[in-house]
């Protein structure tokens, strides 16, 4: 039979009971915030994760080109891997400059200039090709790449058919032709160039190759003659670049979509220049430091 309680265990049992109530109370409370903290963190990854900047895709060059002689092969090949470097590095770009510039941004500034290697690379495997067999026509068309949104390109087939090779060795190797390539082009270029003063948006200044290079071996000086020429080319086209986009992207456009290509561009033909002479007399140093160029208004 039970008993009744005495007053001072009742009192006891009420304070147990709103003591644990507290301590309940505090849990659903701090469970509540964890939760918002959880949520909120991961709707942070799911817009991070439709920013995707998505992937570039380009035509596959391997399965166009015609039966390769075999003296052409192995220029063939590093060219091929050359190709699938220019893509990887222009997937990069594209998600370093997330966000950057105007609608034209990626068009003008990785698409653009991916094309323009493309170009010259494509180029050069087609006088590979002709210099012992009829020379292919029409690779130029496989030159341009497109930007898919949805992330899911696959631009492996170039890699995967060819043996991989470091860009700076596939440049060097394939430095002779360059020149020779982008000949025309660059007269065009620099025709169209010359209006860049007028237009009002600066020009392109350039440091000085040639007063910095060492004696050069009477080997090299076709291949190094050629590469002054193509450097040249280069700044051409960007001067025409820099007119033709005018208006275009935010305060970094220039600096983004002509400056950054164009550094990038003179950088691997100043190494061909001191491949070239390194092949029998001392490799300059340093030449590295002359690829960067500024915009003078």
């Amino acid at each position: 039979m039970s008993r009744a309680l005495p007053k001072y265990n009742k009192r006891r049992v009420a304070l147990i009971g709103s003591a644990t109530a507290l301590v309940l109370t505090g849990a659903v409370i701090a469970g509540s915030a964890l939760a918002g903290e959880s949520s909120k963190s991961s709707g942070d990854n799911t817009a991070r994760t439709l920013a995707s900047p998505g992937t570039i895709t380009c035509p596959d060059v391997a399965s166009q080109l015609p039966a390769i002689p075999a003296s052409a092969q192995a220029e063939i090949d590093r060219n091929l891997a050359l190709l699938q470097t220019q893509i990887d590095e222009a997937n990069k770009r594209l998600v370093d400059t997330v966000g950057q510039g105007g609608p034209n941004f990626v068009q003008n500034a990785i698409l653009g200039p991916l094309e323009d290697k493309r170009i010259a690379t494509v180029n050069r495997m087609a006088t590979a090709i002709g210099r012992t067999a009829a020379k292919p026509q029409g690779l130029d068309a496989l030159a341009p790449c497109t930007l898919n949104a949805d992330g899911a390109a696959d631009t492996g087939e170039e890699a995967e058919a060819t043996p991989s090779a470091p860009a700076s060795e596939a440049a060097g190797d394939t430095g002779q032709d360059a020149g020779q390539d982008t000949d025309n082009a660059g007269e065009d270029a620099g025709n169209d160039a010359g209006d860049a003063d007028n237009a009002g948006v600066g020009t392109i200044t350039c440091p000085d190759v040639a007063s910095q290079l060492p004696a050069i071996p009477a080997s090299a000086q076709a291949e190094v003659d050629r590469n002054l020429a193509l450097l040249q080319t280069q700044i051409d086209e960007a001067n025409t670049r820099l007119v033709n986009t005018v208006g275009q992207g935010g305060p970094n456009f220039v600096q983004n979509a002509i400056l950054g290509p164009l550094a990038d561009k003179r950088t691997s033909t100043i190494d061909r220049i001191a491949i070239s002479i390194g092949r029998t007399a001392e490799k300059p140093q340093g030449l590295g430091s002359l690829a960067t160029c500024t915009l003078t208004q």
